[in-house]
């Protein structure tokens, strides 16, 4: 496996009453259901409104991945690539899916979505991998 496989970003949406438990089960069933181990897993990424509650930090250091907060420019740069369209999410922050926009922020300028916005009562999920051709 090379260094560029475990490059995978879980972008996180989530409401304030969601727990670590719930963005850590949700980040593992998304990995499930993109194939992806675990271990691929190498950020957690949200808005940076959400990104200073403690439930998301907590899920980043039990998945081990970096906890990364998107300022709003980059999630809105990205919103033109998000598939998924939620009208909650782009009421509140201008985007579709927080999820999505946030992990393809993270993942950089040309990344792509491996797993469109996925929900549990509380959180999103979507996953995103940064261009591999250099």
């Amino acid at each position: 496996m090379d260094g560029d496989e475990a490059m995978i970003v879980a972008g996180i949406g989530f409401r304030k009453s969601a727990t670590a438990g719930e963005i850590v089960a949700l980040v593992e069933q998304a990995l499930t259901r993109a194939s992806l181990a675990r271990t691929a897993l190498d950020r957690l990424a949200t808005v940076e409104a959400l990104a200073a509650l403690p439930a998301f930090a907590q899920a980043a250091h039990l998945l081990d991945a970096a906890a990364t907060p998107v300022a709003e420019p980059a999630l809105l740069e990205a919103a033109p690539r998000v598939r998924t369209q939620s009208a909650r999410s782009l009421a509140a922050h201008g985007v579709g899916s927080v999820a999505e926009a946030a992990a393809l922020a993270a993942a950089g300028p040309r990344a792509a979505l491996i797993l469109e916005r996925i929900a549990s009562p509380s959180a999103t999920c979507a996953l995103a991998r940064p261009e591999t051709g250099s």
